[in-house]
């Protein structure tokens, strides 16, 4: 089983990782490490792959997971988890509380304080970082922006995410600046985006400048990703952040 750590400067109580489809025992369009429930793969070979990755990647359990809808409310992860509540984000200061979300094309965003005192992770499609939910998980934190780190796990890749002229204007009504990461794309009316440009756009403003990763491309890159972009159904991926105890 392989998956993908941040490179970048975290304290060492905080633990981070993103999945890849490898290692698991899911099949047909689901083949690999396939983590979502919800997408139409048997039970039983999505609880078979949570089970194998918490166990291989040791994380802490049990595992929070996230009734995913597209927002920016930011779930404070406890002790007192008693299902998937319907949220975009998490937070906690309590170690050996794992925060988790879930993508396939999505860009799944992993903070933590230089301290190691709190982390988040936030699941942010292009509506719910349009509508704020790394500015929520910012303020989830609850410490200055100025000692977050920000690390973008895997994404569709600028050359691949291709949207309406709508969400371009959408995004410029909000941050002039995010024209810089839209290029028109060859079918008409259509625009190239790039969702790791809109997130340091919006990271920047919000006074996070300590930023990594954002090399991915899910789409391309069908061996190592899911893409919902690309395959319509396909398993989820899952980026997860937790201190350790």
């Amino acid at each position: 089983m392989n998956w993908i750590e941040p490179d970048w400067p975290a304290p060492g109580n905080v633990r981070a990782l993103s999945t890849t489809r490898d290692g698991g025992l899911s099949e047909g369009v689901f083949a690999g490490l396939n983590l979502g429930a919800h997408v139409g793969d048997e039970p039983a070979r999505v609880e078979a792959n949570r089970a194998r990755l918490q166990q291989a990647a040791q994380i802490p359990g049990p595992l929070n997971w996230l009734n995913q809808v597209h927002g920016i409310a930011v779930h404070p992860v406890s002790n007192e988890y008693d299902g998937a509540p319907d949220a975009d984000a998490a937070c906690t200061q309590q170690a050996g509380q794992a925060c988790i979300v879930m993508t396939a094309d999505c860009l799944p965003v992993l903070f933590c304080d230089r301290a190691g005192t709190v982390v988040a992770a936030a699941h942010a499609g292009w509506r719910g970082l349009k509508e704020g939910v790394l500015e929520a998980s910012i303020a989830a934190m609850g410490c200055e922006p100025g000692e977050i780190l920000a690390w973008l796990g895997p994404a569709i890749g600028p050359t691949a995410f291709e949207v309406g002229g709508e969400v371009r204007e959408a995004f410029m009504a909000e941050q002039a600046e995010a024209e810089s990461a839209f290029v028109p794309s060859v079918n008409e009316g259509k625009w190239l985006a790039d969702i790791y440009r809109l997130a340091l756009l919006r990271l920047a403003r919000a006074g996070v400048s300590a930023v990594y990763g954002g090399e991915f491309c899910t789409f391309s890159d069908g061996d190592q990703f899911y893409s919902y972009r690309r395959d319509g159904q396909t398993g989820r991926m899952a980026s997860i952040i937790w201190l350790a105890r």
